[in-house]
């Protein structure tokens, strides 16, 4: 069954690759437009005066949110054996009146592989793939560069073709690069009519991408790609997809088993924010207002300024949509799990429908590798760690690094690891002649340090919110806390009135509730202990601060601790459904 889905799929491409080179030479005589000599796929379609002046009279006069900082958009748009899509030059034309019309951002359009060098790399903002179709480049240095690019908070975005990029056309050919299509959410490029009429069903409503489309649901023509694996609502945010029940599409059999028909979604790769749409073949969506205004968001949204909710659909329920309200997020301290591998610990997280991870520098990786989480791992022990994460839909937030060197290369191997595990903060307790250093790589690699906090004989300056806040004062905005509270109790310290002495440094909380407060208080599920969590909770929501993390940590009965944990993770969930009422 799987080979002749894969034979039609080839088959379809092929039929692709012909259409295409019609295509091009029927362009080739429209008085309006031309290809001129080159590749295939690299000639230059001009647009008429006519068609740009419709495209930037339906150019929205301001952006959904204000820019952070000026931001640099690469729109990337070759095609390889293939005549183009002349879709993509609308689209360009269109993203750069967006850019100046609304001040939103600068465009830089490139062909040239090139342009993925790192250095090159890092004055953009985000990556746009417009409609390219083929192997882009096969130079595993650049595909590294993308690759690390996004983890590590870059944002990409791809229009239709892009779904069959780094994708060798032809007899033999296929998928040329895996993880770009788990970076994007989906591969393949089944269609039907280059105008097929459907009817959309809005997936993820109140979603500010979908803002300019009724929430009801829309008509539309266009020519709808049916992606496949690994597409699932398992790694992707569905923000709309054909509604079977109101769209005929019994002219031929259905495209996938599931009848999924996903035609736009959002997702993290790491920290990176990616988007995707099949729309974008014909013209006429680039002088649709409201596709225009779907397409300006979704560009801010990539490139860091509008916030959108991004985890998976079938991960969705009631309590995660009120924790994005909040900007709370619930996540795993892998010292619960200590005693069992990192994968075994993402596994545990995915089995308790949580969706963030933090690390732990001495957890062994798997059984294969056997190896502590650090900078020591290879690149390609990296790989494997970033597509378990991948395949349970479980996204790294922070780890705890016992010890980041107080050296300019030892801490730099530190922060790289950091960067290539998309983590956004390390905990630690360095030295306090450590600090100065430490902030320039948390500056630099935009890798915030969240100071940890033991007893006040393990931790004389970290070990008390008042201790922890002088070592803060005069810090930039990368240098924080991370209050370990059972810590806290045992120390006679009381959360809920440290909510105010910290206040927006509270970078992480390692949440515990202990059966009494006293030094011999041990872990029990949270909100049946002495420890206030609920309270603590409340006081955090009314004082609006939003840590970058709530850890659960559950340092009791560590060979089975798992009911205790999910009656902890359940309490959360209902106590953040209260507060986002």
């Amino acid at each position: 069954m799987k080979s002749s889905i894969a034979e039609l799929r080839r088959g379809v491409l092929r039929t692709a690759v012909c259409l295409g080179a019609i295509l091009g030479s029927l362009l080739a005589s429209h008085p309006a437009c031309a290809y001129e000599a080159g590749g295939p796929g690299d000639g230059e379609f001009v647009i008429s005066d006519e068609e740009r002046a419709k495209i930037t009279e339906a150019v929205p006069d301001s952006a959904p949110a204000t820019p952070k900082k000026p931001r640099k958009l690469l729109i990337f748009d070759l095609n390889v054996v293939y005549g183009g899509h002349p879709s993509r030059f609308y689209a360009n034309w269109a993203f750069q009146e967006m850019g100046r019309k609304t001040g939103a951002f600068e465009v830089v359009i490139s062909r040239d592989p090139a342009v993925f060098e790192k250095a090159s790399l890092a004055q953009f903002d985000a990556v746009f793939l417009n409609n390219t179709v083929g192997n882009q480049f096969s130079d595993p240095v650049l595909r590294q560069n993308l690759r690390e690019f996004v983890y590590a908070g870059g944002g990409l975005m791809g229009v239709h073709g892009a779904s069959v990029a780094f994708w060798n056309w032809g007899e033999g050919g296929g998928d040329d690069w895996p993880e770009f299509g788990r970076m994007l959410g989906g591969r393949g490029a089944a269609h039907r009519e280059a105008d097929e009429h459907a009817y959309m069903k809005i997936d993820s409503p109140g979603h500010p991408l979908l803002t300019p489309f009724p929430e009801g649901g829309f008509d539309l023509r266009d020519e709808f790609f049916r992606v496949g694996d690994p597409y699932s609502r398992n790694r992707v945010r569905v923000l709309f997809s054909i509604d079977t029940q109101k769209t005929d599409l019994s002219a031929k059999p259905p495209e996938r088993e599931d009848q999924d028909y996903a035609m736009a979604w959002v997702r993290r790769y790491g920290r990176g924010r990616v988007f995707y749409t099949t729309i974008g073949h014909n013209p006429a969506q680039y002088w649709d207002p409201a596709m225009l205004q779907f397409h300006l968001g979704a560009a801010q949204f990539v490139l860091g300024d509008l916030e959108a909710p991004t985890i998976p659909s079938a991960r969705v329920t009631p309590a995660i949509r009120a924790q994005e309200e909040l900007g709370w997020r619930l996540g795993i301290t892998a010292y619960t799990f200590h005693r069992y591998t990192l994968f075994e610990t993402i596994e545990k997280t995915c089995q308790l429908g949580v969706a963030y991870l933090g690390g732990l520098d001495f957890q062994k990786v798997s059984r294969d590798i056997d190896k502590n989480f650090n900078a020591d791992l290879s690149d390609e022990e990296l790989d494997a760690i970033r597509m378990k994460l991948d395949d349970a839909g479980v996204r790294m937030l922070s780890c705890f690094y016992s010890v980041i060197p107080g050296d300019e290369e030892g801490c730099r191997r530190v922060f790289e690891f950091a960067r290539k595990m998309g983590i956004e903060v390390l905990l630690s307790e360095p030295p306090l002649e450590a600090l100065d250093l430490i902030e320039r790589f948390c500056d630099e690699y935009k890798v915030s340090l969240a100071l940890h906090n033991h007893d006040q004989k393990a931790s004389p300056n970290y070990w008390s919110p008042e201790a922890v806040m002088a070592v803060c004062g005069g810090r930039g905005p990368h240098i924080g806390v991370c209050a370990d509270m059972g810590y806290w109790m045992r120390s006679g310290i009381d959360p809920v009135a440290a909510v105010s002495t910290i206040g927006h440094r509270l970078f992480v909380v390692q949440m515990h509730d202990l059966h009494e407060l006293s030094t011999d208080g041990h872990d029990v599920p949270w909100g049946t202990g002495a420890g206030k969590v609920r309270e603590f909770l409340e006081e955090v929501h009314r004082q609006g601060v939003t840590p970058m993390k709530f850890g659960l940590e559950y340092s009791y009965d560590w060979e089975d601790s798992m009911p205790e944990v999910e009656q902890s993770a359940r309490f959360f969930d209902q106590v953040t459904l209260d507060l986002a009422k």
